[in-house]
Formats: C-alpha cells, structure tokens, sequence
C-alpha cells in the first residue's frame, strides 16, 4: 500500500535528490529520462510519461483515454477532487455513484443499477 502522508525516504532518494538540485536540471532533463526508463522496466510497458502531480497524471489518463464532449464518466464522490476534474477538463461529465460499506470502493450494484435507469 503506498501510504499518503507518510513517506519513506532513505540516504540513497537524498543522495539522489541532493545530486539534482545541483545540477543544471531541476524539474526536467536527464533524471526525468532515467525514471521513464525504469518505470517501463518496472511495469513492462511502452511508454511513460513523468508528471508533476497526480492531477496532471489523472488529466493525462483522461486524454489518453480519450474523454471528450457528452461522455458521461462514472465517479466516486467519495475521493479526492481531482478524479472528477479531470473529466471536466476533458470537456465529459461527471455522473457519482457512492461506494460500497464493505470495502469502500465504487459500489458495482449501484452502477448496475444506474446502468438500467440510464437505458
């Protein structure tokens, strides 16, 4: 679980981070490369894209999932805002269906449900 607010950083991520802000290149260039790399080492995948928080990576995601006009995109309204906005940004709505008790994820009943009204 990658737990928010409580971080883990060791003597190497300080070396790493010290060695970047003396270099020419603090917010992009050649570290940037180095991380894309691994993370599609990591995960096996074909591309990457490094961004500076989770809400550009969340508007990101919309994009390439090609979120457009009309399009109605299911949300949690039980997360943080930037999950909806990046809909928005998309120029698609945002349509909430709440979670579910038992493990306080998106309810797959009540899209089930919202699914038939919808129709």
């Amino acid at each position: 679980m990658i737990r928010y607010g409580r971080q883990y950083v060791d003597k190497k991520d300080q070396k790493a981070v010290l060695a970047t802000l003396k270099s020419d290149w603090i917010t992009q260039g050649p570290q940037i490369e180095i991380f894309e790399k691994a993370l599609n080492k990591r995960f096996g995948s074909k591309f990457c894209c490094a961004v500076s928080n989770g809400t550009a990576a969340l508007h990101l995601t919309a994009l390439a999932l090609g979120w457009k006009k009309n399009d109605i995109i299911l949300c949690s309204p039980i997360s943080f805002l930037a999950a909806s906005n990046a809909v928005i940004y998309c120029g698609a709505r945002p349509d909430f269906v709440d979670i579910s008790f038992k493990d306080y994820n998106i309810d797959i009943q009540k899209i089930k449900k919202k699914k038939k009204i919808n129709k």
